[in-house]
């Protein structure tokens, strides 16, 4: 009896293999290309049509931690990581010179550089077109000038912590629309420029934990669509030269000055800043940096730009387009560049307040909130057209009840708040609901109250 179960058993399997096996090859190789190479090749022990059928894939996702193992302490096994390096010259000798669209590989430190660099130089020459490398290369850190040499590669990835330092005419990327590098060292100021240049059609520019050896730099590109800019050191003196882009996030340590910001179509610009306290010169060019982005219609602002720009509220400008503004407050940071911001964008519609409505008390907080009592109350908020308020993180604590009652006093045009409770709110407060609020103000404005940690 035992033997017949299992003789239906194996029946029932391999009809399910016939089935998927009567698939054309084109459909299979497109399964195949969801899977890692590694899990691709393991299908070539099903049946002589498949022992070679993964070599056609063209898409490869090679990472040498599937030999590794580092749960089982292999990671230290030469004999693994020379398997890895083995399988990946097999797989790429068996494609041939066959066509590939994306090349997507992980290593650590212990793989051979020269193997890499002939991996990457190897689908090249086929004509790859996305290219996802997560390489450690040790104390070397750099990349063969022909990882920047390509007539097909469409988009590029690199987050190896490479050392970007090459010479006139030794990249060229006429195709490239899309390019991400992470923890790169730029070693002098012409090298970000010279890597745009080759470049003719780059759109999408992301920059993670970039590391400056140098002061000053011009980020120059007609084509930039999309840019971000994480920067792990601060710059003496940042320009954007960038006349067509529509998004900008940009996050660093302030500059000391935005000398040019050529911004003028930007729609959307995410504004991440830190300063140093110590030094009042730092932050005093920001509002360079604002009049250049005036045109943008959606404005997102940390507390540490919110705080800078508190420092030059005189200085900041009109944003005629903007119709939504989210900040970020923060229990350190005074609001003393709401009045002006507010004030500033005539034809606001959506205000966004992360993190509730916390922040540090001054008198420079001006009539935004109701911190401090004063003869003016409002002024601000009465000359904004904002007809949606959406506060994050609210906590529910008497003083944000007041706030949230000073916003619906004297925001006139006010359809709709929500607001978004904060998770792990103190037990000993009431439970908070819609209606709660309806007896605050006579407006007719409808409220809505969501749980935070459930969006």
């Amino acid at each position: 009896m035992g033997r017949r179960c299992r003789t239906s058993r194996s029946r029932l399997v391999r009809g399910k293999m016939d089935r998927v096996s009567s698939l054309p090859d084109d459909l299979i190789l497109n399964v195949m290309s969801f899977l890692t190479t590694k899990e691709a090749a393991s299908t070539s022990i099903l049946s002589k049509r498949w022992r070679y059928l993964f070599a056609y894939v063209r898409a490869l996702d090679i990472d040498n931690s599937v030999f590794l193992h580092p749960e089982e302490n292999k990671r230290e096994r030469k004999g693994i990581r020379q398997s890895f390096m083995d399988f990946v010259d097999r797989v790429l000798a068996l494609q041939g010179d066959s066509p590939i669209d994306k090349f997507s590989l992980r290593c650590e430190t212990g793989v051979d550089s020269d193997r890499v660099h002939q991996w990457i130089c190897n689908v090249l020459q086929r004509g790859v077109l996305d290219i996802n490398l997560s390489i450690d290369l040790g104390e070397i850190g750099y990349l063969l000038v022909q990882t920047f040499i390509s007539t097909n590669l469409v988009e590029l990835k690199i987050a190896s912590g490479c050392h970007i330092n090459f010479q006139p005419g030794h990249i060229s990327l006429p195709v490239l629309k899309t390019l991400t590098l992470v923890e790169p060292v730029f070693s002098d100021s012409g090298q970000l420029q010279r890597l745009l240049s080759a470049c003719p059609v780059l759109e999408a520019l992301d920059l993670a934990s970039v590391h400056w050896s140098y002061r000053n730099e011009t980020l120059s590109s007609a084509t930039l669509k999309t840019l971000t800019i994480v920067s792990a050191k601060s710059l003496e003196a940042l320009s954007f030269d960038t006349p067509n882009l529509l998004c900008l996030k940009y996050s660093e340590l302030v500059a000391r000055d935005f000398p040019l910001v050529n911004l003028g179509n930007l729609v959307e610009a995410h504004i991440k800043l830190d300063c140093k306290l110590s030094l009042p010169s730092f932050g005093s060019n920001v509002p360079k940096l604002f009049r250049g982005i005036c045109s943008v219609q959606k404005l997102y602002l940390s507390p540490g730009a919110l705080q800078v720009l508190g420092r030059s509220c005189q200085a900041i400008p009109v944003f005629n387009n903007l119709t939504l503004l989210e900040i970020e407050s923060s229990k350190n940071v005074a609001w003393q560049a709401m009045p002006v911001l507010l004030r500033n964008s005539p034809h606001l519609e959506t205000l966004v307040i992360k993190g509730g409505l916390a922040h540090s008390f001054t008198n420079e907080c001006g009539d935004a909130c109701n911190c401090i009592s004063r003869e003016e109350k409002g002024r601000s908020l009465a000359s904004c057209p904002v007809k949606r308020l959406e506060i994050r993180g609210f906590e529910g604590m008497l003083k944000d009840t007041e706030m949230i009652k000073h916003f619906l006093d004297y925001f006139p045009c006010l359809k709709m708040m929500e607001v978004y409770v904060k998770d792990g709110r103190p037990r000993h407060l009431a439970p908070i609901a819609s209606d709660s609020y309806n007896h605050l103000s006579s407006r007719n404005v409808r409220i809505k109250v969501h749980d935070d940690s459930l969006t």
